[in-house]
């Protein structure tokens, strides 16, 4: 449900692409000599993802190094890459390529932050929480932390609004059933049992951000609002959408309108699965 969001500055400028890579200084790490990063703020790991990517790595191999910081009591700890170090794991590797980087505790949060950002990694819910901890922890201000990450700061105050959903509300956008449109909609309402109403009125006739924001505003002014029936999805369009799964390997959906024409919609969930799919499709490697 969410599009990709770009930050005016990542880790471009912390492990540059090319030639540069090799300048910042990647080295082979042992595995098991790599610790996950306290203050990571990407919460859930899907197995399925973690399993492609392990599927991809041990056909191409880790293709962007992992981010690390060394310990005082000996071994590294992970900043960034904690996706790809799991996925590593899975997939038997000894060894991974990591760029060494001594940081603070708050630039480990603000570097995995970018990381899982600019890679459009992370849950709206999970942003919003890892802003907050640097509100917290690190006592920055909404324009600090706007100037971290190079978003502005209206998207910062946008973002940790979401906290003040409600849990189930919460739970929902976590999951990935609700976009942050659908979540911040639905902060209209005040109670959070007038939100968990509408959000089960929002899943189960599948709205639209648009008419979920009418459906607040009919609710917050005291109108009765008639349940309307979710068309059921096509058998042929589901039969279709298995048969591009197949052939691509990958989540796909299909969008087909009563006019002509729609949208086919392809999933991917690493580099490397996006580089295979260019491959497929093109018969060019990037």
């Amino acid at each position: 449900m969410s599009n990709k969001r770009g930050l005016g500055r990542g880790l471009e400028s912390l492990i540059p692409a090319g030639t540069a890579v090799e300048a910042a200084g990647v080295t082979e790490i042992p595995l098991d000599e790599i610790v996950p990063n306290p203050h990571q703020p990407r919460m859930p790991f899907r197995d399925q993802e973690l399993v492609e990517l392990a599927a991809s790595i041990q056909e191409h191999g880790v293709i962007q190094p992992l981010l690390v910081t060394q310990r005082s009591e000996g071994g590294y700890q992970l900043i960034a890459g904690e996706r790809r170090w799991r996925a590593s794991r899975l997939a038997g590797l000894a060894k991974v390529p990591a760029v060494i980087k001594e940081v603070a505790p708050q630039q480990m949060l603000e570097l995995a932050l970018v990381e899982n950002v600019q890679r459009a990694d992370l849950n709206p819910l999970e942003e919003a929480i890892a802003y907050k901890q640097l509100a917290d922890e690190f006592h920055l201000s909404q324009g600090d932390i706007a100037r971290r990450v190079g978003k502005s700061r209206v998207a910062i105050t946008n973002t940790l609004r979401l906290l003040q959903a409600a849990p189930d509300v919460q739970q929902a956008l976590m999951e990935g059933k609700l976009s942050e449109g659908h979540a911040r909609a639905l902060l209209g309402l005040e109670l959070p049992e007038e939100q968990l109403a509408a959000m089960q009125m929002v899943l189960s006739q599948g709205l639209n951000v648009r008419q979920t924001e009418t459906l607040v505003q009919k609710l917050h002014d005291g109108q009765k609002v008639a349940p309307r029936v979710k068309p059921k999805p096509q058998p042929e369009v589901h039969a279709l959408e298995e048969r591009f799964q197949e052939s691509l390997g990958t989540r796909v959906r299909l969008h087909h309108t009563a006019q002509k024409g729609g949208r086919l919609v392809i999933y991917y969930y690493s580099d490397e699965e996006f580089q295979a799919l260019y491959q497929r499709l093109t018969g060019e490697e990037l």
